[in-house]
Protein backbone atom coordinates (compact mmCIF):
# COMPACT_ATOMS: atom_id res chain seq x y z
CA UNK A 1 0.00 0.00 0.00
CA UNK A 2 2.61 2.37 -0.95
CA UNK A 3 2.37 4.44 -3.79
CA UNK A 4 4.77 7.24 -3.85
CA UNK A 5 3.75 9.21 -6.68
CA UNK A 6 1.61 11.95 -5.02
CA UNK A 7 2.72 14.79 -4.66
CA UNK A 8 6.15 16.55 -4.24
CA UNK A 9 7.19 17.50 -0.13
CA UNK A 10 10.25 20.23 0.55
CA UNK A 11 11.84 19.23 -2.86
CA UNK A 12 15.83 20.51 -3.13
CA UNK A 13 17.32 20.19 -6.35
CA UNK A 14 20.54 22.00 -5.53
CA UNK A 15 21.29 19.21 -2.79
CA UNK A 16 19.91 16.37 -5.51
CA UNK A 17 23.94 14.70 -6.20
CA UNK A 18 23.56 12.86 -2.50
CA UNK A 19 20.38 11.35 -3.29
CA UNK A 20 21.09 10.56 -6.80
CA UNK A 21 24.47 9.02 -5.49
CA UNK A 22 22.42 6.68 -2.78
CA UNK A 23 20.60 5.47 -5.18
CA UNK A 24 23.27 4.35 -7.56
CA UNK A 25 24.87 2.91 -5.04
CA UNK A 26 27.76 5.28 -4.84
CA UNK A 27 29.41 5.30 -1.63
CA UNK A 28 32.24 6.71 -2.46
CA UNK A 29 30.39 9.44 -4.25
CA UNK A 30 28.14 9.74 -1.21
CA UNK A 31 31.20 10.16 1.06
CA UNK A 32 32.74 12.98 -1.02
CA UNK A 33 29.01 14.69 -0.69
CA UNK A 34 28.82 14.29 2.74
CA UNK A 35 32.53 15.63 3.34
CA UNK A 36 31.64 18.75 1.30
CA UNK A 37 28.66 18.77 3.85
CA UNK A 38 25.65 17.82 1.58
CA UNK A 39 22.51 17.94 3.48
CA UNK A 40 21.57 14.55 4.64
CA UNK A 41 17.78 15.58 4.81
CA UNK A 42 17.68 16.93 1.73
CA UNK A 43 14.28 15.54 -0.84
CA UNK A 44 13.73 14.71 -3.87
CA UNK A 45 10.62 16.13 -6.02
CA UNK A 46 8.77 12.97 -3.86
CA UNK A 47 9.84 13.99 -0.52
CA UNK A 48 12.53 11.24 0.00
CA UNK A 49 15.67 11.55 1.50
CA UNK A 50 19.03 9.66 0.43
CA UNK A 51 18.60 7.32 3.33
CA UNK A 52 14.89 6.59 1.56
CA UNK A 53 16.31 6.01 -1.71
CA UNK A 54 18.98 3.85 -0.18
CA UNK A 55 16.17 1.89 1.75
CA UNK A 56 14.29 1.36 -1.46
CA UNK A 57 17.04 -0.38 -3.34
CA UNK A 58 17.78 -3.09 0.15
CA UNK A 59 21.14 -1.43 -0.06
CA UNK A 60 22.39 -1.88 3.37
CA UNK A 61 26.27 -0.44 2.84
CA UNK A 62 24.60 2.64 2.08
CA UNK A 63 21.52 2.71 4.97
CA UNK A 64 24.66 1.90 7.05
CA UNK A 65 26.41 4.90 6.03
CA UNK A 66 23.73 7.29 5.74
CA UNK A 67 22.37 6.36 9.23
CA UNK A 68 25.45 6.72 10.67
CA UNK A 69 26.26 10.38 9.24
CA UNK A 70 23.02 11.18 11.06
CA UNK A 71 20.51 10.54 8.27
CA UNK A 72 16.55 10.53 10.14
CA UNK A 73 15.03 7.01 9.81
CA UNK A 74 11.68 8.85 10.87
CA UNK A 75 11.70 11.16 8.00
CA UNK A 76 8.33 11.14 5.82
CA UNK A 77 8.12 11.39 1.98
CA UNK A 78 5.21 12.94 0.23
CA UNK A 79 3.41 9.50 0.72
CA UNK A 80 4.31 9.72 5.04
CA UNK A 81 6.63 7.27 4.24
CA UNK A 82 10.04 6.60 6.16
CA UNK A 83 12.94 4.48 6.37
CA UNK A 84 11.82 2.56 8.92
CA UNK A 85 7.89 2.07 7.73
CA UNK A 86 9.79 1.54 4.35
CA UNK A 87 12.37 -1.66 5.05
CA UNK A 88 9.82 -3.34 7.56
CA UNK A 89 6.88 -3.50 4.99
CA UNK A 90 9.34 -4.81 2.27
CA UNK A 91 11.22 -7.32 4.83
CA UNK A 92 14.66 -5.50 4.24
CA UNK A 93 15.33 -6.64 7.75
CA UNK A 94 18.78 -6.02 8.24
CA UNK A 95 17.92 -2.45 7.61
CA UNK A 96 15.29 -2.24 9.88
CA UNK A 97 17.30 -3.07 12.45
CA UNK A 98 19.61 -0.58 11.94
CA UNK A 99 16.69 2.24 11.96
CA UNK A 100 15.02 0.72 14.74
CA UNK A 101 18.67 1.01 16.80
CA UNK A 102 18.85 4.31 15.19
CA UNK A 103 15.68 5.44 17.57
CA UNK A 104 12.44 4.32 14.82
CA UNK A 105 9.61 4.90 16.62
CA UNK A 106 8.10 2.19 17.27
CA UNK A 107 4.37 3.23 17.10
CA UNK A 108 4.63 5.31 14.12
CA UNK A 109 2.30 4.26 11.24
CA UNK A 110 2.12 4.57 7.02
CA UNK A 111 -0.76 6.57 5.69
CA UNK A 112 -2.71 3.59 5.81
CA UNK A 113 -2.63 3.29 10.12
CA UNK A 114 -0.14 0.31 9.97
CA UNK A 115 2.62 -0.29 11.51
CA UNK A 116 5.36 -2.40 9.84
CA UNK A 117 4.28 -5.48 11.55
CA UNK A 118 1.06 -5.37 9.46
CA UNK A 119 2.52 -5.30 5.67
CA UNK A 120 5.67 -7.96 6.97
CA UNK A 121 2.58 -10.28 8.66
CA UNK A 122 0.61 -9.80 4.92
CA UNK A 123 3.37 -10.60 3.02
CA UNK A 124 4.57 -13.46 5.00
CA UNK A 125 7.99 -11.81 6.19
CA UNK A 126 8.89 -14.49 9.16
CA UNK A 127 11.76 -12.56 9.83
CA UNK A 128 10.79 -9.27 9.82
CA UNK A 129 8.16 -10.18 11.71
CA UNK A 130 10.08 -11.23 14.46
CA UNK A 131 12.67 -7.93 14.27
CA UNK A 132 9.15 -6.03 14.71
CA UNK A 133 7.97 -7.94 17.97
CA UNK A 134 11.27 -7.36 19.65
CA UNK A 135 11.39 -3.95 18.95
CA UNK A 136 8.01 -4.06 21.04
CA UNK A 137 5.71 -2.57 18.12
CA UNK A 138 2.39 -3.16 19.50
CA UNK A 139 1.07 -6.84 18.19
CA UNK A 140 -2.47 -6.19 18.42
CA UNK A 141 -2.37 -3.01 16.55
CA UNK A 142 -5.24 -2.54 13.70
CA UNK A 143 -4.72 -0.28 10.58
CA UNK A 144 -7.48 1.95 9.03
CA UNK A 145 -8.97 -0.50 6.69
CA UNK A 146 -9.65 -2.86 10.58
CA UNK A 147 -7.09 -5.29 10.70
CA UNK A 148 -4.70 -6.78 12.93
CA UNK A 149 -1.40 -8.40 11.68
CA UNK A 150 -2.81 -11.47 12.96
CA UNK A 151 -5.84 -11.04 10.68
CA UNK A 152 -3.56 -9.86 7.51
CA UNK A 153 -1.40 -13.06 8.05
CA UNK A 154 -4.53 -15.14 8.10
CA UNK A 155 -6.81 -13.26 5.14
CA UNK A 156 -3.44 -13.13 2.66
CA UNK A 157 -1.68 -15.97 3.66
CA UNK A 158 -2.50 -19.51 2.72
CA UNK A 159 -2.52 -21.12 5.55
CA UNK A 160 0.54 -23.09 4.49
CA UNK A 161 3.83 -23.61 6.68
CA UNK A 162 5.32 -20.19 6.26
CA UNK A 163 2.47 -18.01 7.30
CA UNK A 164 1.79 -20.68 10.13
CA UNK A 165 5.02 -19.69 11.52
CA UNK A 166 4.04 -16.02 11.49
CA UNK A 167 0.74 -16.52 12.94
CA UNK A 168 2.84 -18.56 15.59
CA UNK A 169 5.08 -15.94 16.10
CA UNK A 170 1.99 -13.61 16.22
CA UNK A 171 -0.01 -15.66 18.95
CA UNK A 172 3.25 -16.11 20.93
CA UNK A 173 3.84 -12.55 21.28
CA UNK A 174 0.14 -11.90 22.25
CA UNK A 175 -1.96 -11.61 19.40
CA UNK A 176 -5.57 -11.71 20.08
CA UNK A 177 -7.64 -14.58 17.76
CA UNK A 178 -10.64 -13.13 18.50
CA UNK A 179 -10.15 -9.59 17.85
CA UNK A 180 -12.86 -8.01 15.30
CA UNK A 181 -12.00 -6.32 11.97
CA UNK A 182 -15.16 -3.89 10.96
CA UNK A 183 -16.82 -6.87 8.70
CA UNK A 184 -17.37 -8.28 12.55
CA UNK A 185 -14.94 -11.06 12.03
CA UNK A 186 -12.26 -12.36 13.92
CA UNK A 187 -8.85 -14.09 13.10
CA UNK A 188 -9.84 -17.79 14.58
CA UNK A 189 -13.19 -16.87 12.08
CA UNK A 190 -11.10 -15.83 8.65
CA UNK A 191 -9.17 -18.97 9.50
CA UNK A 192 -11.87 -21.18 9.61
CA UNK A 193 -13.78 -19.84 6.59
CA UNK A 194 -10.92 -20.45 4.74
CA UNK A 195 -10.05 -24.16 5.58
CA UNK A 196 -6.65 -23.36 7.30
CA UNK A 197 -6.23 -26.35 9.74
CA UNK A 198 -2.52 -25.39 10.48
CA UNK A 199 -3.36 -21.80 11.76
CA UNK A 200 -6.75 -23.29 13.53
CA UNK A 201 -4.41 -25.89 15.69
CA UNK A 202 -2.10 -23.11 16.51
CA UNK A 203 -5.11 -21.07 18.06
CA UNK A 204 -6.30 -24.22 19.78
CA UNK A 205 -2.81 -24.24 21.58
CA UNK A 206 -1.48 -26.91 19.36
CA UNK A 207 2.07 -24.98 18.29
CA UNK A 208 3.90 -28.02 18.30
CA UNK A 209 5.13 -29.46 15.01
CA UNK A 210 3.50 -32.94 14.42
CA UNK A 211 4.17 -35.74 11.61
CA UNK A 212 7.44 -37.67 10.55
CA UNK A 213 10.24 -34.71 11.06
CA UNK A 214 8.12 -33.31 13.94
CA UNK A 215 11.48 -33.26 16.29
CA UNK A 216 13.91 -31.82 14.05
CA UNK A 217 11.62 -29.07 12.86
CA UNK A 218 11.22 -28.38 16.56
CA UNK A 219 14.99 -27.99 17.22
CA UNK A 220 15.65 -25.84 14.03
CA UNK A 221 12.86 -23.69 14.36
CA UNK A 222 13.80 -23.40 17.96
CA UNK A 223 17.46 -22.01 16.64
CA UNK A 224 15.45 -19.84 13.85
CA UNK A 225 13.74 -17.68 16.30
CA UNK A 226 17.15 -17.23 17.49
CA UNK A 227 18.93 -16.50 13.77
CA UNK A 228 20.76 -19.53 14.09
CA UNK A 229 20.01 -20.29 10.81
CA UNK A 230 23.25 -22.10 10.03
CA UNK A 231 22.54 -24.60 12.90
CA UNK A 232 18.61 -24.70 11.88
CA UNK A 233 19.70 -25.80 8.45
CA UNK A 234 22.34 -28.25 9.87
CA UNK A 235 19.63 -29.88 11.92
CA UNK A 236 17.11 -29.92 9.38
CA UNK A 237 19.71 -31.71 6.57
CA UNK A 238 20.62 -34.21 9.02
CA UNK A 239 16.76 -35.07 9.38
CA UNK A 240 16.74 -35.15 5.14
CA UNK A 241 19.42 -37.62 5.31
CA UNK A 242 17.08 -40.50 6.27
CA UNK A 243 14.23 -39.05 5.03
CA UNK A 244 14.89 -37.44 1.75
CA UNK A 245 11.24 -37.17 0.52
CA UNK A 246 9.68 -35.47 3.40
CA UNK A 247 7.87 -31.95 2.02
CA UNK A 248 8.34 -30.80 5.53
CA UNK A 249 11.65 -30.81 5.86
CA UNK A 250 12.41 -29.60 2.16
CA UNK A 251 10.20 -26.87 3.00
CA UNK A 252 12.57 -25.73 6.05
CA UNK A 253 15.85 -26.83 4.07
CA UNK A 254 14.56 -24.52 1.87
CA UNK A 255 13.44 -21.29 3.69
CA UNK A 256 17.13 -21.46 5.73
CA UNK A 257 19.03 -21.43 2.29
CA UNK A 258 16.98 -18.50 1.78
CA UNK A 259 17.35 -16.60 5.04
CA UNK A 260 21.35 -17.48 4.56
CA UNK A 261 21.41 -15.96 1.18
CA UNK A 262 21.61 -19.22 -0.43
CA UNK A 263 18.71 -18.18 -3.40
CA UNK A 264 19.70 -21.11 -6.04
CA UNK A 265 20.11 -24.25 -3.10
CA UNK A 266 16.87 -22.65 -1.81
CA UNK A 267 14.91 -23.15 -5.15
CA UNK A 268 16.32 -26.30 -5.06
CA UNK A 269 14.95 -27.68 -2.30
CA UNK A 270 11.37 -26.16 -2.77
CA UNK A 271 11.29 -27.65 -7.11
CA UNK A 272 11.76 -30.81 -4.68
CA UNK A 273 9.24 -29.90 -2.38
CA UNK A 274 6.76 -29.36 -4.85
CA UNK A 275 6.95 -32.37 -7.10
CA UNK A 276 6.12 -34.54 -4.21
CA UNK A 277 3.13 -32.10 -3.75
CA UNK A 278 2.64 -29.87 -6.84
CA UNK A 279 -0.72 -28.92 -5.28
CA UNK A 280 0.70 -27.37 -2.36
CA UNK A 281 1.15 -23.52 -3.97
CA UNK A 282 3.50 -22.20 -0.96
CA UNK A 283 6.34 -23.98 -2.83
CA UNK A 284 6.13 -21.96 -5.67
CA UNK A 285 5.47 -18.79 -3.12
CA UNK A 286 8.52 -19.54 -1.89
CA UNK A 287 10.12 -19.43 -5.69
CA UNK A 288 9.05 -16.45 -5.88
CA UNK A 289 10.53 -15.20 -3.18
CA UNK A 290 13.72 -16.21 -3.43
CA UNK A 291 13.92 -14.80 -7.06
CA UNK A 292 13.32 -11.90 -5.47
CA UNK A 293 16.03 -11.60 -2.99
CA UNK A 294 18.10 -12.93 -6.16
CA UNK A 295 16.60 -9.45 -7.69
CA UNK A 296 15.82 -11.76 -10.61
CA UNK A 297 12.14 -10.01 -11.12
CA UNK A 298 11.27 -11.81 -14.40
CA UNK A 299 12.01 -15.02 -12.79
CA UNK A 300 9.95 -14.31 -9.83
CA UNK A 301 6.67 -13.49 -11.60
CA UNK A 302 7.32 -16.38 -13.82
CA UNK A 303 6.87 -18.49 -10.59
CA UNK A 304 4.01 -16.72 -9.41
CA UNK A 305 2.33 -16.89 -12.68
CA UNK A 306 2.89 -20.46 -12.73
CA UNK A 307 1.42 -20.82 -9.48
CA UNK A 308 -1.60 -18.85 -10.62
CA UNK A 309 -2.01 -21.26 -13.70
CA UNK A 310 -2.15 -24.28 -11.36
CA UNK A 311 -4.79 -23.02 -9.02
CA UNK A 312 -6.47 -20.01 -10.84
CA UNK A 313 -9.41 -20.01 -8.54
CA UNK A 314 -7.46 -18.56 -5.59
CA UNK A 315 -6.42 -15.37 -5.27
CA UNK A 316 -3.13 -15.91 -2.84
CA UNK A 317 -1.03 -15.84 -5.36
CA UNK A 318 -2.46 -13.09 -8.07
CA UNK A 319 -2.47 -10.72 -4.74
CA UNK A 320 1.41 -11.27 -3.83
CA UNK A 321 1.90 -10.88 -7.62
CA UNK A 322 0.52 -7.70 -7.66
CA UNK A 323 2.47 -6.89 -4.06
CA UNK A 324 5.29 -7.14 -6.34
CA UNK A 325 4.15 -5.57 -9.11
CA UNK A 326 3.57 -2.54 -6.97
CA UNK A 327 7.02 -2.82 -5.60
CA UNK A 328 8.85 -3.30 -8.83
CA UNK A 329 6.66 0.11 -9.78
CA UNK A 330 4.70 -1.93 -12.57
CA UNK A 331 1.50 -0.11 -11.81
CA UNK A 332 -0.38 -1.20 -14.96
CA UNK A 333 0.11 -4.95 -14.51
CA UNK A 334 -0.41 -3.99 -10.81
CA UNK A 335 -4.04 -2.84 -12.04
CA UNK A 336 -5.02 -5.51 -14.49
CA UNK A 337 -4.68 -8.10 -11.85
CA UNK A 338 -6.35 -6.22 -9.23
CA UNK A 339 -9.07 -6.14 -11.73
CA UNK A 340 -8.85 -10.05 -11.56
CA UNK A 341 -8.93 -10.37 -8.16
CA UNK A 342 -12.00 -7.37 -8.13
CA UNK A 343 -13.83 -10.02 -10.84
CA UNK A 344 -13.08 -12.74 -8.36
CA UNK A 345 -14.26 -11.01 -5.15
CA UNK A 346 -16.27 -7.98 -6.24
CA UNK A 347 -17.18 -6.94 -2.63
CA UNK A 348 -13.07 -6.64 -1.28
CA UNK A 349 -12.78 -2.98 -0.63
CA UNK A 350 -8.93 -3.32 -0.12
CA UNK A 351 -8.79 -5.09 -3.50
CA UNK A 352 -10.73 -1.94 -4.83
CA UNK A 353 -8.06 0.39 -2.59
CA UNK A 354 -5.36 -1.45 -3.64
CA UNK A 355 -5.93 -0.70 -7.65
CA UNK A 356 -6.67 2.63 -6.86
CA UNK A 357 -3.64 3.51 -5.55
CA UNK A 358 -2.08 2.33 -8.20
CA UNK A 359 -4.12 4.00 -10.43
CA UNK A 360 -3.07 7.23 -8.95
CA UNK A 361 0.26 6.40 -9.03
CA UNK A 362 0.09 6.35 -12.71
CA UNK A 363 -1.70 9.69 -12.68
CA UNK A 364 -5.11 7.94 -13.65
CA UNK A 365 -7.21 10.24 -10.80
CA UNK A 366 -10.38 9.62 -12.00
CA UNK A 367 -10.29 5.99 -12.24
CA UNK A 368 -8.65 6.17 -8.78
CA UNK A 369 -11.50 7.67 -7.70
CA UNK A 370 -14.25 5.34 -9.41
CA UNK A 371 -11.72 2.65 -7.70
CA UNK A 372 -12.46 4.17 -4.28
CA UNK A 373 -15.84 4.76 -4.90
CA UNK A 374 -16.19 0.91 -4.83
CA UNK A 375 -14.21 0.53 -1.75
CA UNK A 376 -16.89 3.35 -0.52
CA UNK A 377 -19.91 1.31 -1.81
CA UNK A 378 -18.27 -2.23 0.00
CA UNK A 379 -17.41 -0.42 3.13
CA UNK A 380 -19.81 2.95 3.34
CA UNK A 381 -18.24 4.05 7.22
CA UNK A 382 -14.69 3.73 6.58
CA UNK A 383 -13.23 7.39 6.37
CA UNK A 384 -9.76 6.29 4.51
CA UNK A 385 -11.72 5.33 1.55
CA UNK A 386 -13.38 9.19 1.52
CA UNK A 387 -10.32 10.77 2.45
CA UNK A 388 -8.48 8.79 -0.46
CA UNK A 389 -10.92 10.02 -3.06
CA UNK A 390 -10.65 13.75 -1.79
CA UNK A 391 -6.72 13.68 -2.32
CA UNK A 392 -7.63 12.38 -5.70
CA UNK A 393 -9.43 15.35 -6.40
CA UNK A 394 -7.64 17.63 -4.96
CA UNK A 395 -4.88 15.95 -7.44
CA UNK A 396 -7.63 16.73 -10.21
CA UNK A 397 -7.91 20.83 -9.12
CA UNK A 398 -11.48 20.11 -7.95
CA UNK A 399 -10.87 21.33 -4.03
CA UNK A 400 -14.06 22.58 -3.71
CA UNK A 401 -15.34 18.86 -4.56
CA UNK A 402 -12.59 17.44 -1.90
CA UNK A 403 -13.54 19.57 0.65
CA UNK A 404 -17.35 18.38 0.52
CA UNK A 405 -15.98 14.89 0.20
CA UNK A 406 -14.75 14.80 3.90
CA UNK A 407 -17.57 16.74 5.05
CA UNK A 408 -19.37 13.84 4.99
CA UNK A 409 -17.02 12.45 7.23
CA UNK A 410 -17.08 15.51 9.50
CA UNK A 411 -12.68 15.74 8.70
CA UNK A 412 -11.94 19.82 7.67
CA UNK A 413 -7.67 18.38 7.82
CA UNK A 414 -5.72 18.44 4.86
CA UNK A 415 -6.24 14.91 3.49
CA UNK A 416 -2.80 12.52 4.42
CA UNK A 417 -4.42 10.11 1.55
Amino acid sequence: MTDRQDQPMNASSSVAPLIVAAKAGDLAAVDRLLGEGADLEARDAAGRTALMAATQNDDLAMARRLIEAGSDVNARDATLLTPYLCAGANGFDAILKLTIAAGADPNSVNRFGGTPLLPSSEKGFLRTVRTCLAAGIPVNHANDLGWSALQEAVIFGDGGRLYADVVEALVEAGADPHLVDRDGLSALQHAEARGQPRVLAIFRGETGPSGPGAAAIGQAKALEKRERYAEALAVIEAALADDGHNPDLLYYEGYYLHELGRGEAAIRSFEAGLALRPDEGEFRMSIAYAYRKMRQPEAALAAFDAAIARAPEKPFHRYHKSNYLRELGRHEAAVAVMDGLLAQQPGRYDFAFHKGNSLRSLGRHREAIAAIELAIAADPGNPLYRRHKAQSLRLLGQEAEARRELALIGDTAPSRH
